[in-house]
C-alpha cells in the first residue's frame, strides 16, 4: 500500500483556543503543547476513485494512501447530515455499543463541484494503524494472513468474536460482512471489522459461516484441528441452529485451551475528592490505595462507582452499591472450572439489580423525590479462568489496553448515546444537544435496569482500567494512555504508582470532579496445548452429535447450582440490547395461548415497535411499568378501547395506563434551522406516573413528526398519607455531567432533561401514535381525580370544558 508524506500539509491544534498549525510529524502543539490528534479515516462509496493520492479534499481531509484519510482538522466536527439518515449507515449507528470491532461512522466528505454533489461516508475506529511507526497509517492485516502464526487459543478467540458478532450483524442485515476475508482484520487478539456490506437478498446462514471457516482449518493449530473441522461440518449441516449455540461450543473449546495458559492478575485503586469539591461521592473497590493480586487472592474484583445526588447522599449510594457487589460476588464458586460463561453474565446482572434495589430501597425509606434521589454509575471487572467480565451502569468507563492500542469497551448511558443506538444522529453530532451527556440510567435512579456484561478473552498480556468520568471527560484518557498505561505491560511501572499518577493527571488536566481509577494488569503465559489436551477438544466436540446440541450446550448438569435472586428482586431487568427479538418469538407465542385477547395485544405493540431495541426507552418512559398507585376501576367508566384516540375532542379525559413522558413541543428545532449544531429533539417536559388524568386541550399537527394531543395534568395518583410516592422511573434520566461540558454540581444539572415528575395544572405535549397505548379514555371521575381540570360538558356535538 502506497503511503504519502506530504510536507506542505499541517495539522490543526484541535485545542479551540490556539489553533496553531503543526507537521505531520510533531505529536504535541508547538504553540501550546496539547497533544495532537492523528485521526486517520476509511472512506466508503465508489467515488473515491475520483480522488488522488496526496490531494487534500474539502480543504481539510488528506489522502494518504487507497481509502485512507487524515482529518488534517481533527478539532472541527465532521460534516452531517442535516435530516434523513440514509439505511446503509444505520446499522453503523445501531452498531455502536460493538465499536471494538465495527468501525463507526465519523462524518460525511462532500466532495468538491464537478463530482454531481456525491459524498464519501467516513469512518473513524476503523482498523488503522494509528501509533505503530512505520505501519501508522496503513491498514491492519487480513485474518487469513496471520491465522496459521497465530496460538490455538487466540485462532479461537478470533471465531468466538465473529460468532458473538453472528445475531447483531445478522438484526441489522448486514452478516455477509463476516464473510468477507478483505474486511476481516486483527490487531492483535481483536478482531476487527474495515467496514460493514449490506446483506443481498439471500438472507446469509450459518452454514455459509461454516464454510467460510472451513479454509482456515487446513491451517489450524494441531491441538484444535479435528475440533474446528468438526465444528464447520456441523455448521455446515445445519446442526448447530443459532448463534447461542455456537458460541457456547467455542466457550467449550476455550476452557479446553485455556488450561495450558497461566495467569496472574494485579489490582490497583485509588480515588481523590479533586481540587473543586468539597467531598468525594465516588468510591472504589478494593479500597483506595490498596494493592491486590491474584494469586494469592481467591477473587480479582475492582468496582468503581461515581455517586449521583451531591450531598444529598452521592456518597452512600456509591459505597451501598459496592457493598452490596462485593457480599454477592463472594457466593461465587469462581474457581470452580463447570462455572459456564452464562450462568455468571446472568448472575452478575442479578447481582447489579440487587445493588439498585439496595439503594432504591434507601432512598423510598428516607422519602427521596426527584432530584432528592440518590444514585450512583458502576463499572465493575470481575477475573474467572481466561476471561474478564465486565459488567456497566451509567457513564463511568472501562477501558482496554494492549501493547497496540487503547479501547473504550463500555458505551456511556447518555443522552447521546441513546441517539446513535436508535439510528437518529452521528455520535459527534448527537454531542451538540444541551443534554448529550445526561445519564439514562444510573443505580438506584429506577426500576428499570440494564446493566451491560461483557466478556474478553485473555491470551496477551493487557491492562483493563475503569475510571469516573473525573479522569475521563475531554478524551483525557486517549492523550495520556501511552505515556502513563502502556509502560506497565513493559514492566516500567506498577500499577500502584500508575493508578496514583491517573488521577493527579485527572485533577490538574480536568479537576471538575472527583476522580477514581481502578487498573487490573493481566499477565499470560501460554505454551500450546499438546496431544491430550487436543483429544480433549476432540471430546468436547461430540456435543455436536447430540440429538439436541442446543440443550447439550447450554444446560451444563456439571455446572454449580447458584441462588436465583431473580425471584426476590423489585428491579425488573431489562432484555438484553444484543438479544435479537426473533428469540422471544416462543416466549410470546406462550403468552398468546395462555392470555388470549392480551396477549394478541401485547404482540402488536411489540410489532409496532419494529427496530426499535428494548433498551429504547429505559431512562424516560418504561412502557410496561404499573404504578401501584392507580385509582380503583370502581371510580370511573372505561370508554371501549377501540376509539381511535387521535380523535379525541377537546376537553376529553385520558388516564395514563403507564407511566407516560410529556414534552415542551412536537415541533423539530432543525426545521427552523440549518445549522447542524443545533437540538434536534424536542425536549422532555416530564413525567407522570401510572394511574394520572389528563384533559385534552387542543391537537396538533406537525408535517415531521405527525399528530400530537396537547394535554393538561388534572391530577396524579396520591398515597395514603397524601405525598405522591416515590417513582423511581421517573428519574431514570437523571442527569449527569457528560464529555462535553461538565457542570459544577451533578444535582444541579438535573433540570437540563427537564425529567421531573410533572405536577396538576402542568401541560405538555404526546404523539397520537404513541397514546392508545399508554392512556385509556375515561368518561366520569370522581371530583378529588377531576383536580385542577373542568368537568367536560357537551356544546354543539363537541366535547368542552365546563366554564364556571
Amino acid at each position: 500500500m502506497q503511503i504519502m508524506q506530504n510536507d506542505a500539509v499541517t495539522l490543526q491544534c484541535p485545542n479551540d483556543l490556539c489553533k496553531a498549525t503543526n507537521t505531520e510529524d510533531d505529536k504535541f502543539c508547538q504553540r501550546c503543547g496539547m497533544p495532537l490528534i492523528k485521526r486517520y479515516l476509511w472512506a466508503v462509496g465508489e467515488e473515491i476513485e475520483a480522488c488522488q493520492i496526496g490531494e487534500l479534499v474539502a480543504e481539510r481531509y488528506l489522502l494518504k494512501s487507497n481509502r485512507i484519510f487524515l482529518d488534517t482538522k481533527p478539532g472541527l466536527l465532521p460534516e452531517a447530515p442535516y435530516l434523513d439518515i440514509s439505511n446503509a449507515i444505520k446499522p453503523y449507528l445501531r452498531l455502536v455499543a460493538y465499536r471494538l470491532q465495527v468501525p463507526q461512522v465519523y462524518g460525511l466528505l462532500p466532495l468538491r463541484q464537478g463530482r454531481n454533489g456525491t459524498e464519501l461516508l467516513l469512518l473513524e475506529q476503523a482498523p488503522i494503524y494509528t501509533e505503530a511507526v512505520p505501519l501508522e497509517g496503513q491498514l491492519m492485516p487480513e485474518l487469513t494472513r496471520v491465522w496459521k502464526e497465530a496460538s490455538s487459543i487466540r485462532q479461537l478467540n478470533w471465531l468466538w468474536q465473529i460468532a458473538q458478532l453472528w445475531q447483531p450483524l445478522s438484526t441489522e442485515g448486514v452478516a455477509s460482512s463476516l464473510f468477507e476475508t478483505q474486511l476481516l482484520r486483527v490487531e492483535g487478539s481483536v478482531l476487527r471489522l474495515l467496514e460493514l456490506r449490506l446483506d443481498s437478498s439471500s438472507v446469509p446462514t450459518l452454514s455459509q459461516l461454516g464454510q467460510s471457516w472451513s479454509q482456515l482449518v487446513v491451517e489450524a493449530k494441531p491441538s484444535i484441528a479435528r475440533f474446528l473441522e468438526q465444528l464447520c461440518l456441523a455448521l455446515q449441516q445445519g446442526e448447530v441452529q443459532s448463534a447461542e449455540q455456537l458460541v457456547a461450543i467455542l466457550d467449550r473449546g476455550l476452557v479446553e485451551a485455556e488450561s495450558s495458559q497461566a495467569r496472574s492478575l494485579k489490582i490497583s485503586t485509588c480515588t481523590d475528592t479533586g481540587p473543586s469539591r468539597q467531598r468525594n461521592e465516588d468510591a472504589c473497590y478494593p479500597p483506595s490505595h490498596t494493592t491486590i493480586a491474584k494469586p494469592p487472592e481467591p477473587i480479582a474484583l475492582a468496582i468503581v462507582c461515581d455517586g449521583i445526588g451531591g450531598h444529598e447522599g452521592g456518597n452512600v449510594a456509591s459505597n451501598l452499591a459496592i457493598e452490596t457487589l462485593q457480599q454477592q460476588i463472594q457466593q461465587l464458586p469462581l474457581d470452580d472450572a463447570h462455572l459456564n460463561a452464562t450462568t455468571l453474565s446472568n448472575q452478575l446482572e442479578r447481582f447489579v439489580c440487587v445493588a439498585n434495589d439496595k439503594i432504591s430501597q434507601r432512598n423510598d425509606n428516607e422519602y427521596r423525590q426527584g432530584r432528592q434521589r440518590m444514585g450512583t454509575t458502576l463499572v465493575m471487572a470481575l477475573g474467572h479462568l481466561h476471561e474478564v467480565y465486565i459488567a456497566h451502569v451509567g457513564d463511568s468507563r472501562a477501558y482496554w489496553i494492549t501493547r497496540t492500542g487503547c479501547h473504550q469497551i463500555t458505551l456511556d448511558d447518555d443522552v447521546a448515546s441513546r441517539e446513535v443506538r436508535l439510528g437518529y444522529a452521528f455520535y459527534r453530532d448527537a454531542l451538540q444537544q444541551s443534554s448529550s451527556g445526561s445519564l439514562v440510567q444510573a443505580l438506584g435512579m429506577s426500576a428499570f435496569v440494564h446493566p451491560t456484561v461483557q466478556r474478553f478473552v485473555l491470551d496477551e498480556d493487557c491492562v483493563f482500567l475503569l475510571c469516573s468520568d473525573g479522569l475521563s471527560d475531554y478524551d483525557l484518557v486517549d492523550q495520556c494512555w501511552e505515556t502513563e498505561i502502556l509502560p506497565i505491560l513493559d514492566g516500567k511501572v506498577d500499577v500502584a504508582t500508575a493508578s496514583q499518577r491517573l488521577v493527579e493527571i485527572g485533577n490538574t488536566q480536568n479537576g471538575h470532579d472527583n476522580v477514581t481509577v481502578g487498573l487490573v494488569y493481566c499477565q499470560v503465559s501460554y505454551s500450546e496445548p499438546g496431544t491430550t489436551v487436543s483429544n480433549s477438544l476432540s471430546q468436547a466436540s461430540g456435543i455436536l452429535e447430540s440429538s439436541s446440541p442446543a440443550a447439550t450446550v447450554l444446560q451444563d448438569t456439571n455446572a454449580p447450582q447458584l441462588v436465583d435472586t431473580a425471584s426476590k428482586l423489585n428491579t425488573q431487568l431489562l432484555p438484553s440490547q444484543t438479544a435479537p427479538r426473533r428469540l422471544f418469538v416462543p416466549i410470546l407465542l406462550a403468552i398468546i395461548l395462555l392470555l388470549g385477547l392480551g396477549g394478541g395485544l401485547l404482540l402488536a405493540y411489540l410489532a409496532s415497535q419494529e427496530r426499535l431495541p428494548p433498551w429504547a426507552n429505559f431512562g424516560f418512559s418504561p412502557k410496561d411499568a404499573r404504578s401501584p398507585n392507580s385509582v380503583s376501576p370502581a371510580t370511573e367508566t372505561p370508554v371501549s378501547s377501540s376509539l381511535p384516540l387521535s380523535s379525541l375532542n377537546k376537553g376529553a379525559l385520558l388516564k395514563t395506563t403507564s407511566e407516560v413522558v410529556l414534552s415542551r413541543t412536537a415541533k423539530r428545532q432543525d426545521e427552523a434551522s440549518t445549522s447542524p449544531n443545533q437540538q434536534r429533539f424536542s425536549p422532555i417536559n416530564g413525567v407522570l406516573p401510572a394511574g394520572s388524568v389528563l384533559q385534552v386541550l387542543d391537537q396538533q399537527s406537525n408535517p415531521q413528526q405527525g399528530d400530537w394531543l396537547n394535554l393538561k395534568v388534572c391530577s396524579i395518583p396520591r398515597t395514603r398519607t397524601g405525598v405522591t410516592k416515590p417513582n423511581s422511573a421517573q428519574n431514570t434520566s437523571a442527569p449527569k455531567t457528560g464529555n462535553v461540558q461538565p457542570s459544577p454540581t451533578r444535582s444541579n444539572s438535573m433540570a437540563a432533561t427537564g425529567s421531573r415528575l410533572l405536577q396538576p395544572g402542568e401541560e405538555g405535549l404526546i404523539s397520537t401514535t404513541n397514546i392508545e397505548r399508554l392512556v385509556l379514555p375515561i368518561s366520569s371521575l370522581e371530583p378529588e381525580q377531576l383536580g385542577k381540570c373542568l368537568a367536560p360538558t357537551t356544546v354543539g356535538g363537541e366535547s368542552q370544558p365546563e366554564r364556571n
